[in-house]
């Protein structure tokens, strides 16, 4: 049993590492016990992800309603012969993660398969609230490991920097949601063009968000500090090269932060993070 839990853990290192280079390059800045923990959960919410954005030949409600099906029997029976989901449990079980934020996770999943257009703030922060901010939540719950105190001082800021780089990513992949998936998550393009004017008007509420975050990421405990803060001072960037590009190359191709540009802010999120420079 025990060589079956290693393994289910490396292969939602796998799945992280496949899917996202940033985020697996920040989950590696922490200790091995609450990185596994991180895999796990990124694991989790990339399946149900890939189901609704790309399995297009496939019956995606199906599909979601299997995994949730199995999921509940994981969570209940405490094992999973899906390696993925025998990692999450495990994690959902030691770090005491609310099943609320795990059914709000797959609301949010599940209404990508109906809904295609967000026409007012309430809908897109319904949306961005299961989609992302519990998913900050539950990374929350593994860094504060049972600091229930910490968790409630920190629950808004973690919640600010999920909605921060979910607000990041629709507009990076603005081009793909609308053309490939027909949806549109942000409410004020009902029925609008995006224009620049635009574009820095949604830009000006991400700063926002994550001016607030920031204030979070120093308070956390120092063995995630360091890998939140490179996750932070990666989207930052990539906000940065949003808000130069026009809004008409944003909705023509993806744009992206290169690899050595990624390097240079391990670097600069190790050096700030280990002298507490924040």
């Amino acid at each position: 049993m025990e060589l079956f839990d290693i393994t289910s853990f490396k292969i939602s290192h796998v799945v992280t590492s496949s899917y996202s280079t940033s985020f697996s390059l920040a989950t590696r800045m922490m200790k091995k016990e609450m990185r596994d923990a991180i895999y796990a959960i990124y694991g989790f919410v990339r399946l149900a992800d890939e189901i609704v954005d790309t399995f297009h030949q496939y019956d995606k409600e199906l599909l979601l309603d299997k995994l949730e099906a199995d999921l509940e029997n994981a969570l209940q029976n405490k094992i999973s012969l899906n390696p993925i989901l025998h990692s999450f449990q495990m994690v959902v079980h030691k770090y005491q993660i609310p099943h609320e934020y795990i059914e709000a996770f797959l609301a949010s999943m599940r209404s990508d398969l109906h809904k295609k257009v967000y026409t007012n703030k309430k809908e897109t922060d319904g949306y961005i609230y299961g989609s992302a901010d519990v998913v900050g939540l539950m990374c929350l719950k593994v860094f504060t490991l049972g600091d229930n105190e910490m968790f409630d001082r920190l629950r808004e800021p973690a919640m600010r920097l999920g909605s921060a780089f979910q607000k990041v990513n629709f507009l990076r992949d603005i081009k793909c949601d609308s053309e490939e998936l027909g949806r549109s998550y942000f409410h004020q393009l009902q029925n609008e063009e995006f224009t620049e004017e635009m574009k820095l008007l949604i830009i000006s509420e991400i700063e926002s968000d994550f001016a607030a975050a920031y204030q979070g990421i120093k308070q956390l405990p120092s063995d995630a500090r360091i890998a939140v803060l490179l996750a932070y001072l990666y989207y930052q960037k990539l906000l940065l090269k949003l808000k130069v590009t026009p809004s008409r190359k944003i909705k023509e191709q993806r744009i992206s932060v290169p690899n050595s540009v990624k390097m240079s802010l391990m670097v600069k999120a190790v050096v700030l993070g280990k002298f507490n420079i924040l």
